[in-house]
């Protein structure tokens, strides 16, 4: 009787056990079940800047994907970087331009993209496919784009002022002297001194460099200021009546002040793309591809375009855009404009070089 006994609280501890484990088991489960990351994203983060969208590509994706998109706005590239820099990590998409790309990716702030993910991308212009600031896309994958040139009052030049030589050229510069801006910027100011002087802006000859500082010191008794701020609110406010600049702001302020105009010097000038990138903190990494690869659509890139007045890199999207605005040579410029126009590059060891010359020029009388 006791072996028996025995046997059964034997049995019965033994299946205790057994009932305890299969619960740990159970109980452990979940833990087995994430990660989370997988699951579908409901929120799209975008850090853009101000109205450079169609409020209605929002909702359409919104719409088409279940994907809520929730935009923050910055006023400069270096606002950007600074937010990204002190660690916010609540953004799955960011627009930097060219340049900024540059820094960012040397700086192991973005994510490398799928470009599975993204087989839009084959939308793209050649002048897109292999920017020099991210050969092959690796990182970002180009929004919209424009120049840097001359924006004017249409009401005081009888004719678009085309040429460098409205800034540069004593003769002509005199004649608005104190009604000129130039940008607050060493490689866009030197580069348009560059240009005029028939160089590349991305030389690294220090005798065609000096050259352009020359320049750039004769001209500047005529110059009301150096600006990247507030150009082309100058001219709105008949401070200035010329100046060099963006001409997406140029075009922006156009919509309020229809004197204001812009157009690329016969010379040549720079060549810009702002730029969607996945920050390497971004969680939903995959939703943020499905954004881009949708923007890439030539129906919906031309949408954008006919809401901000910039380029759009996609050339498919051709067919759908304004004609007001793809006929416009200061927008969508020609191919031979387009051949006197070169992106700002790293010039690498001369790059101190630049900053001594724009020193110079700023501290000269």
């Amino acid at each position: 009787m006791k072996k028996i006994l025995v046997l059964s609280m034997l049995l019965l501890a033994l299946s205790l056990v057994l009932i305890g484990c299969q619960g740990q088991q159970e109980a452990a489960a979940p833990a087995e079940a994430e990660p989370a990351q997988e699951e579908a994203a409901t929120e799209l983060h975008i850090y853009n800047w101000s109205e450079y969208i169609d409020p209605e590509v929002y909702t359409a994706f919104e719409e088409e994907y279940g994907i809520k998109v929730i935009e923050d706005t910055f006023s400069s590239n270096e606002e950007l970087l600074a937010k990204i820099q002190a660690g916010a990590a609540g953004y799955d998409l960011i627009v930097p331009s060219d340049y900024m790309v540059e820094i960012m990716i040397a700086e192991g702030l973005l994510a490398e993209l799928n470009h599975a993910n993204v087989p839009n991308i084959a939308n793209l212009s050649a002048l897109f496919s292999d920017p020099p600031f991210d050969p092959g896309l690796t990182y970002c994958v180009p929004y919209q784009w424009g120049t840097t040139g001359i924006g004017y009052n249409s009401e005081v030049f009888e004719d678009a002022p085309a040429s460098w030589a409205y800034i540069f050229d004593p003769a002509m510069a005199a004649e608005y002297e104190g009604k000129i801006t130039m940008l607050n910027d060493s490689r866009e100011s030197i580069g348009a001194a560059l240009k005029y002087l028939g160089y590349s802006l991305n030389t690294t000859s220090e005798a065609e460099l000096e050259e352009a500082k020359e320049l750039l010191i004769q001209t500047k008794p005529f110059i009301f200021s150096y600006d990247s701020d507030q150009f082309e609110d100058l001219i709105a406010a008949d401070e200035v009546v010329i100046g060099h600049g963006w001409s997406g702001d140029y075009f922006m302020a156009a919509v309020d002040d229809e004197r204001i105009w812009y157009v690329i010097p016969e010379e040549g000038g720079v060549v810009w793309a702002d730029n969607l990138c996945i920050p390497l903190t971004s969680k939903n990494q995959d939703a943020a591809e499905l954004f881009i690869n949708y923007i890439l659509q030539p129906e919906i890139a031309a949408q954008i375009t006919n809401f901000t007045w910039y380029g759009s890199p996609v050339e498919a999207a051709n067919e759908f855009i304004d004609p007001e605005i793809l006929e416009e040579p200061a927008i969508y410029p020609s191919a031979e404009t387009m051949e006197r126009l070169e992106w700002i590059q790293d010039v690498g060891d001369a790059t101190p070089l630049y900053e001594r010359i724009w020193t110079e020029v700023k501290a000269s009388e």
